[in-house]
């Protein structure tokens, strides 16, 4: 039998806060962060109404989770959020010591692939799981965000 509570089931979670964020006239990025199957931070992004360029979503979803567990470590925790990780959120992913990061779209531009930024020697990364949703969505808000102006 296999889990009900698998990446994609995890990921379309992370979508549903993408969603969410899509509706606000943000960029359409969701994360979630897990442990032993139980989401404890549900976040997106927030920069254009915090007015805060580091209002990522996963920077919002490293602060839930670190007050949820009443520590700065996530070493148990997994991330799923719905584009790569920017060199910021990664750095901050970093020092977090989260122990798997799982995303969905590939950012070819600003992806902490791309500008190299080292992730923690012991956090496992997947990438692509749910990735053409993840893109059409942020393909859609950027159409819809070019025609309005």
């Amino acid at each position: 039998m296999t889990d009900p509570f698998d990446d994609t089931y995890f990921m379309r979670r992370a979508l549903q806060e993408a969603e969410a964020a899509f509706e606000k006239g943000e960029i359409p990025v969701g994360a979630v962060i897990v442990v032993e199957n139980r989401i404890i931070a549900r976040t997106h992004n927030l920069t254009e109404l915090l007015n805060d360029v580091t209002a990522h979503a996963e920077m919002q979803a490293i602060t839930s989770a670190a007050n949820f567990l009443g520590g700065k470590y996530l070493n148990k925790c997994t991330l799923y959020v719905t584009l790569e990780p920017c060199q910021m959120c990664a750095g901050a992913l970093y020092w977090s010591q989260i122990s798997k990061i799982v995303y969905g779209a590939s950012d070819v531009q600003r992806g902490f692939k791309t500008l190299g930024t080292t992730l923690h020697p012991k956090t496992e990364v997947v990438s692509g799981i749910l990735a053409e949703e993840a893109s059409a969505l942020m393909k859609r808000f950027f159409i819809e965000k070019r025609n309005l102006n």
